[in-house]
């Protein structure tokens, strides 16, 4: 308990001045690596761990979600976020119940999005969504824990890019107890600055799939942090499927020579 209440204090200072990367590993080997090259924080990712099962995003239930979670919190020495999608449920107690069962894992940060997974109605009613942010800070501060809360709106990635409506909502969320606030699909530059001036001084998370923008243009608007979702997770599927479409379809074997080494990814898990 020590261990994870000093693991969410050094995660909090993070967001407190600068600029870092917290990119999203799939599994604990990915973590682990991740952990190695010396990135001080790791988030999961909802999208990256559902398709190392073999399923589309949002397909993975509560019990893997936090089965997930605590490997990675337990198997790394650097804090880890939940991606902990819409709280696995819609109703804000329900949700209350679930961020309490989360705060057990050993995580230092969780997140709550305002996704329905309807597209025909992709967005939570405003007050509905306001409440259960307000319902998994309760969750949060009930534990003890001191995990930093995400706010997340998802208008940019499900069809509804609406500035105003997302900084309406990350502006609601901060009043409900979100410590940072996200709102994926952002790429513009000057929408990335509003968001940043709207909610300030509640730090902003930019989500970066794509060579868009650097670290450093990232700092100068200043975003607190950044991370990368599903992308680190694409980039190794890519690498697989140009492998093995060689083989399957040209009978040749060259893409493996852009293999690491055995020894290298065997001995890194070795020490």
């Amino acid at each position: 308990m020590a261990m994870n209440t000093e693991r969410c204090r050094v995660f909090r200072r993070l967001h407190e001045s600068g600029c870092f990367v917290i990119p999203n590993p799939w599994d604990l080997g990915s973590a682990r690596w991740l952990a190695r090259l010396g990135f001080p924080a790791l988030a999961t990712t909802s999208s990256g761990f559902a398709w190392s099962l073999g399923r589309p995003d949002n397909r993975v239930s509560l019990d893997e979600a936090l089965a997930h979670v605590r490997a990675l919190a337990h198997g790394v020495e650097v804090p880890v976020s939940a991606d902990f999608e819409g709280g696995f449920a819609t109703e804000p107690a329900a949700v209350a119940a679930n961020v309490a069962v989360a705060t057990t894992t050993g995580i230092a940060g969780l997140s709550i999005e305002d996704g329905t997974g309807d597209p025909a109605q992709p967005l939570f009613d405003f007050t509905l969504a306001v409440e259960r942010v307000r319902a998994a800070r309760r969750a949060i501060d009930d534990s003890g824990t001191g995990i930093l809360l995400t706010g997340r709106s998802e208008g940019f990635i499900v069809g509804r890019p609406d500035l105003a409506e997302t900084i309406r909502r990350l502006t609601a969320y901060a009043e409900a107890g979100a410590g940072c606030l996200y709102a994926p699909g952002i790429r513009a530059r000057n929408d990335i600055a509003t968001v940043v001036q709207a909610v300030a001084p509640r730090p902003v998370n930019v989500l970066v799939g794509g060579d868009f923008a650097t670290v450093s243009e990232l700092a100068d608007l200043g975003v607190r942090r950044i991370s990368v979702g599903g992308a680190l997770a694409r980039a190794a599927w890519a690498g697989f499927l140009e492998a093995a479409k060689e083989i399957a379809e040209r009978g040749t074997f060259t893409s493996l020579r852009r293999a690491l080494p055995f020894d290298d990814v065997n001995g890194t898990f070795g020490r």
